[in-house]
């Protein structure tokens, strides 16, 4: 059985259940942890990420000096949603001929919003022989590969419609705040404007399933709107008290000859109830595919990053996505 080295860069929530998960398994072998945070630097990674005994493993910042040492088959990312702001991280990584699978949203298909850094991104992991990734839950998997894996059922799909309804109370501190929990309407607005307030990665969703599926977008829009809580809502991170904000409900549409082909609608808050996500392919014969309480986000994205490593290392060089790749399977 093949061992594979990894690395995780960015001890986030995510970043810690990714290395939590790589400890416990015996297919990888973490050898390295960088984070830039103070509270974290010179500690144990064990220690950081909660497990009863030392790793034996510093988290450090120099991330060069890491990458240099370790010389990890696979680098773990988690520290952004922004392509263009984590793009040096990831030129650094390549450089270190590292093979990347990365949580960054707009990494799941970067030519939708960025494709000059995509070309370049592209050009620069064949440059050093080694293979980049986005993935996670959403975008990476339920809303965009999913309906492909579902789609080889079907003789002709015609339109591509995914709802998703997912419970927030039980995800991460950052999602929560991300999603405007507390805020006031007007808050929510500006916070919509400022491009704080929203989840990323519906755009990038729906140029994987156009492609996926061999269609050209001649268009896209984005949708957002506040979700009102209707009772005071208590989590471990927020109260929210009714008529405050508890969430988001965006909708991403993808146009094709001018009509709405693709359709994804995300809500997500807090104490949402019954939470699915659903999928439903039209066509002559239309498909429909449903997950009663929806997929865990924050298991989901940890295991799909994780899962993908032995495929992102033997594929050849390249920024690829989710449709490049054989279908990932669940390791030991």
């Amino acid at each position: 059985m093949r061992v594979y080295r990894v690395v995780q860069f960015g001890l986030g929530p995510i970043g810690q259940e990714i290395a939590r998960l790589a400890a416990t398994r015996r297919s990888y072998a973490l050898v390295g942890a960088i984070d830039i945070d103070p509270a974290k630097v010179g500690k144990d990674v064990g220690e950081v990420i909660g497990l009863p005994e030392p790793l034996g493993i510093p988290v450090r910042s120099d991330a060069e000096a890491v990458l240099a040492e370790t010389k990890p088959d696979c680098v773990l990312h988690t520290t952004g949603s922004s392509f263009r702001q984590v793009f040096p991280q990831l030129e650094l990584i390549v450089r270190n001929q590292a093979n990347i699978v990365s949580t960054c949203e707009e990494l799941a298909f970067p030519a939708a919003q960025h494709p000059d850094l995509a070309a370049q991104l592209d050009a620069l992991a064949r440059q050093y022989g080694v293979t980049v990734l986005g993935t996670g839950v959403n975008p990476g998997f339920v809303m965009d590969t999913l309906p492909l894996v579902f789609s080889a059922v079907a003789q002709q799909v015609t339109a591509v419609r995914v709802e998703r309804i997912q419970n927030a109370s039980t995800r991460r501190q950052p999602l929560q705040a991300k999603i405007g929990s507390g805020k006031t309407v007007e808050e929510f607005q500006a916070l919509v404007k400022a491009g704080t307030v929203r989840h990323v990665g519906l755009r990038e969703s729906v140029a994987l399933l156009a492609a996926g599926l061999g269609w050209q977008l001649d268009g896209y829009d984005e949708t957002i709107e506040p979700v009102l809580a209707d009772h005071r809502i208590q989590t471990a991170y927020f109260t929210v008290e009714p008529g405050q904000v508890c969430g988001v409900d965006q909708i991403g549409r993808g146009y094709v000859d001018g009509k709405e082909r693709i359709t994804l609608h995300l809500k997500m808050y807090l104490d949402a109830d019954p939470a699915y996500d659903r999928i439903l392919l039209e066509g002559p014969m239309p498909l429909e595919l449903v997950i009663p309480g929806g997929l865990q986000g924050d298991r989901a994205t940890t295991a799909i990053a994780l899962n993908a490593v032995p495929r992102v290392v033997a594929h050849a060089p390249g920024l690829v996505t989710m449709v490049d790749l054989p279908i990932i399977t669940a390791q030991s």
